[in-house]
């Protein structure tokens, strides 16, 4: 696939950032993250409205006026726990892919969307010179585009991203103020910053992965929510059930099951609205947090409802252990210690018998609108942490799209799995 870099540039906020705003200081959570990138693209067929030169005009206009409410996003990092509001600006880049976007829709590898990023940041650690968020637009020769966006992780987690990047194309259709701005200071505000010791940040121990794209449409999830409520689960989410099949199949595939070191299970939990009192949605920073999921019967595997009853319970535990103490000075503190430690003697990713998930359903993704309509498609691309998984909604709301990242070898013996095949489809062609 032929694609042409044709201009680089600095977008910066539209009004200088007060005085008052210039030091933005980050949660105590955002305090411990690594500053690699979290990468995401939209892909937007041509509406034939307006010319796809005039829709980078608008978005640059936008983007620079969305930067004066997101003012931290335009800065740079002062230490570990804090940002300097200069309005360096972020990173724009423009390129020319000299093919229609149907050939990326109908082909949806990875060796396809990885060049549609900025610099090839996704995922990666961020350089000293690097801004903290960084843009490329793709111009496709049917006039369609593609908006490859990369947020430094440290600064916020994926529902962060996708908020912007929703209040981002709310400013370019509308040319209003945003209805409901974000939350700046939700992470600040729990305690003053200053109070904490320095902490280091975690590690991720990055492997040469691939990544296989798993769709599990609605009807699927349905029939395996029947499954779970039949063995007298409540209300299963797609969620729940979608976790439980890939790592029960994983578990199964790769034989590692069956013995007391079957692998660990940990879930990322979004904390925003089970933080006392809640946070609002649209908090800016990394409020995620992830638990293990302790299985009852090592020996001979756990079923998929017992499994969503795990998943379930960890996250109680996580709540009513953690999340509810995180007012306490003390309780963070010893909190931060312990997860710093053991990241350090084990970093994530650098053992075989973990597997890690995260979600990012239910965030506003397919709600994102410019002024052209809904994306044909939003995703991301693999994560070099082996045996991971990023959940994210399907365009219709009710399927579940699993981008999962394992050693080559393991996801070849992995996306065979016959029982697997019965509820997702693997890398399908993408319908607009």
């Amino acid at each position: 696939m032929e694609r042409e870099l044709i201009s680089r540039e600095s977008i910066k906020p539209s009004k200088p950032t007060p005085c008052h705003h210039r030091i933005h200081h980050l949660s105590f959570i955002d305090h411990i993250v690594a500053r690699n990138y979290i990468p995401a693209i939209y892909f937007y067929p041509n509406n034939k409205e307006e010319d796809v030169t005039t829709k980078i005009s608008r978005l640059k206009k936008s983007l620079s006026k969305v930067l004066t409410i997101y003012y931290p996003f335009a800065g740079t990092y002062r230490d570990q726990r804090s940002i300097h509001c200069n309005d360096r600006g972020v990173t724009f880049l423009v390129s020319t892919v000299k093919t229609n976007l149907s050939y990326i829709l109908n082909n949806p590898s990875e060796s396809l969307l990885n060049p549609l990023f900025p610099d090839g940041l996704q995922w990666k650690d961020m350089g000293s010179d690097a801004t903290i968020l960084a843009i490329q637009i793709n111009r496709f020769s049917c006039g369609g585009i593609a908006i490859a966006v990369c947020l430094s992780h440290k600064l916020g987690d994926g529902s962060t991203l996708f908020n912007f990047v929703n209040d981002w194309a709310t400013i370019n259709r509308t040319n209003n103020q945003l209805p409901f701005p974000p939350d700046l200071v939700a992470g600040s505000s729990l305690f003053p910053q200053e109070d904490l010791p320095v902490f280091p940040e975690i590690s991720f121990t990055k492997q040469n992965t691939v990544c296989a794209r798993l769709v599990f449409e609605g009807s699927k999830i349905e029939s395996l929510k029947e499954m779970v409520k039949s063995n007298g689960v409540v209300n299963p989410s797609r969620v729940e059930v979608v976790i439980g099949m890939i790592y029960k199949r994983a578990v199964s595939a790769l034989g590692l099951g069956g013995n007391v070191n079957a692998p660990l299970l940990l879930v990322a939990a979004n904390l925003r609205r089970r933080m006392v009192p809640p946070l609002p949605e649209k908090s800016i920073g990394n409020w995620v947090w992830s638990f293990p999921v302790v299985s009852k019967k090592k020996e001979e595997g756990a079923g998929l409802h017992e499994l969503v009853e795990e998943t379930r319970e960890g996250l109680s535990e996580l709540c009513e252990k953690s999340v509810k103490k995180f007012g306490d000075k003390e309780f963070v503190i010893e909190f931060l210690r312990k997860a710093t430690t053991a990241r350090r003697s084990s970093p994530i990713g650098s053992e075989k018998r973990v597997f890690f998930f995260a979600s990012w359903c239910r965030v506003p993704t397919y709600e994102v609108d410019f002024g052209w309509g809904k994306a044909a498609w939003v995703t991301s691309v693999g994560s070099p942490v082996k045996n991971s998984v990023v959940l994210m909604d399907a365009k219709d709301g009710n399927g579940v799209e699993a981008l999962v990242s394992m050693e080559e070898q393991d996801l070849v013996v992995f996306q065979r799995d016959f029982e697997l095949l019965q509820y997702a489809s693997i890398n399908p062609k993408v319908h607009a």
